[in-house]
């Protein structure tokens, strides 16, 4: 794959709006279907690590929920007051999802296993809760999956390790279902092990000790969702390697000397805003700046799809004149 298809999809993530709307599609299905069963399973049974496991499932419906609205309402066209487009919207919403996965299922899941620490385990029927967390394995799993196929694939088509892509993507409502969904089957087996655990040795507590690590958990997953959007709302450069190719793409064209600055700003997992101080040619004519800024544009358009802003300010270069004698 030669450097041009590597770099193409920006900011580090390629083209998918769509794939992006049907993998949160499927993740907010199955979390609905398996927030409902934790409920009655809880319930039923008496298990806190059960009832934290629903809050969870909730809080992860509420994520996807917030997620397709960041999605939609990121995709709308630019206008008067908003010229170069809301891209940097989906970072506000992601970032109140990943509030809503820390306060609907983090807060919850601590309360709610320290009250089982408190005033003892009254688990009824662990069977219940064993049938509810195996189909809600089964469809975290499913959700999961079409996740990691879309990670693999933008993974593969930039040539990098799915592990640093799921790092470093802007795409972040990908990386919330993909990091949501491995946390839910983390969640799974936690409550299960405290199920069997409050079995084996009939006490409460262990059901209590798997509702903290919950708690746990979804707190981590919150931090790390949260820093991930908060980084790219602040504003986030484009990867290193993409910084060099596009200072080279300009230094290749036949009136620009050199590359005094180079500004680049994620906006959105397609909208990349390219600034630079450009130093043209001396002997380049009015005419020849503005074909070769046009060019420039042009070329780096071509280069890397995810480009959609490029703005360029010939600039004198050379040494700082000399200061006037006073």
């Amino acid at each position: 794959m030669g450097k041009s298809r590597r770099y193409a999809g920006v900011a580090e993530s390629g083209r998918g709006g769509g794939e992006s709307r049907a993998t949160v599609l499927v993740a907010a299905a199955a979390n609905l279907g398996v927030a409902a069963a934790k409920a009655v399973g809880g319930i039923v049974s008496g298990s806190s690590a059960m009832l934290s496991e629903a809050a969870h499932s909730v809080a992860d419906t509420v994520t996807e929920v917030m997620l397709l609205t960041a999605l939609t309402r990121s995709s709308r066209t630019p206008d008067e007051e908003h010229p170069l487009g809301y891209s940097s919207e989906r970072y506000v919403w992601a970032l109140l999802a990943s509030v809503a996965t820390f306060f609907g299922g983090a807060v919850f899941s601590v309360y709610d296993g320290v009250q089982a620490l408190i005033h003892g385990g009254q688990t009824v029927d662990p069977l219940v809760s064993y049938v509810v967390l195996g189909c809600a394995f089964v469809m975290e799993a499913v959700s999961l999956v079409r996740g990691l196929r879309q990670v693999q694939g933008e993974a593969a088509r930039l040539e990098r390790p799915v592990g640093r892509h799921l790092r470093r993507t802007p795409d972040t409502t990908v990386k919330a279902v993909v990091v949501e969904d491995s946390a839910a089957l983390i969640g799974i087996g936690l409550a299960a092990g405290g199920l069997v655990a409050d079995q084996v040795t009939g006490q409460g507590v262990w059901d209590g000790i798997a509702s903290l690590l919950i708690g746990v958990l979804l707190t981590c997953v919150a931090w790390n969702l949260g820093r991930s959007n908060a980084s790219l709302l602040i504003g986030r450069s484009v990867s290193h390697q993409m910084r060099v190719e596009v200072r080279a793409e300009l230094l290749a064209l036949p009136h620009i000397e050199d590359v005094l600055e180079l500004v680049t700003l994620i906006r959105g997992p397609d909208d990349v805003l390219i600034a630079a101080k450009i130093d043209l040619r001396d002997r380049s004519s009015a005419g020849e700046i503005e074909e070769g800024c046009t060019e420039a544009e042009r070329v780096l358009r071509g280069r890397f799809p995810a480009i959609r802003h490029v703005y360029l300010d010939p600039t004198p270069g050379g040494p700082d004149p000399l200061p006037e004698p006073a």
